[in-house]
């Protein structure tokens, strides 16, 4: 199904290590248009897959998603696996059972492994964690047109550097345009043709990072979908009750209307 697991240093998404920056110029944010934008948006579950693939294959060598069920992975609305394919995923990882006092594989009903990288941040939350561009006066107006949230910053940072390097204390920073002060201390985690789709899609860095994006887009809000049903459904409720109650009103005062006192 995937590759085995990347094992050793340093491929990882870096999202926001507290001392790795610079001083440089202002982030900037891209706005993707990813699918599950907008009130009546759905998650594509090909590129939830291809995200998968990319996590597994480059990001879980050090960054974790200790809060997302592996057997998620075959929820209607999100990646969609088959069963099967959810245990023989899991079967990939190794968790540490109390009761046998050692590792033993996982299983769907266990969660995804903790961090592998030392200061690695856990990715589960993330895309909820971070905003893309809050708007004039942080009133989150892009977020609510655009859409621009926390996908949009991980996309656009893992889509954001530009090759410059410079060294300071000792430390290795890149430059990268989506990152809050312009230099990020991870080297860049993605490269073209980095991993191979099965369904032939596109593998440079920009289709990569918003795959991965949109993926832990889902880890962050695998209940999207149901929560957007469940808006329209109490919207169209609402809608109708209100009709019928403005009907009744009218009925009920329509003898009482026009008619004058003494």
């Amino acid at each position: 199904m995937f590759k085995k697991l990347v094992t050793g240093a340093a491929l990882a998404l870096a999202l926001v290590p507290a001392a790795a920056f610079a001083a440089g110029g202002e982030a900037h944010v891209e706005d993707f248009a990813f699918s599950f934008e907008g009130p009546f948006g759905s998650y594509d579950q090909n590129q939830l897959q291809r995200g998968l693939q990319i996590y597994t294959e480059v990001c879980a060598a050090c960054h974790g998603l200790k809060q997302v069920p592996i057997r998620t992975l075959s929820d209607e609305g999100g990646v969609g696996l088959p069963e099967d394919q959810v245990r023989a995923y899991a079967a990939n990882f190794e968790v540490f059972d109390a009761e046998l006092d050692d590792f033993r594989p996982a299983t769907p009903t266990d969660h995804f492994p903790e961090n592998n990288g030392v200061g690695a941040p856990d990715l589960s939350l993330m895309a909820k964690a971070r905003a893309g561009f809050h708007g004039p006066y942080g009133l989150g107006t892009n977020q609510l047109f655009k859409g621009m949230g926390g996908a949009e910053y991980i996309a656009s940072l893992l889509d954001g550097y530009t090759g410059e390097t410079k060294e300071e204390a000792g430390t290795t920073f890149y430059e990268n345009h989506a990152f809050p002060g312009g230099w990020i201390s991870m080297a860049p985690p993605l490269s073209d043709e980095q991993v191979e789709f099965a369904d032939g899609h596109a593998n440079d860095v920009h289709h990569m990072a918003q795959d991965v994006a949109a993926f832990l887009m889902w880890t962050a809000e695998p209940k999207m979908m149901a929560r957007k049903q469940a808006g329209f459904v109490g919207v169209l409720f609402l809608t109708v009750l209100s009709v019928l109650l403005y009907l009744t009103n009218k009925r009920i005062w329509a003898p009482h209307k026009g008619k004058k006192t003494a």
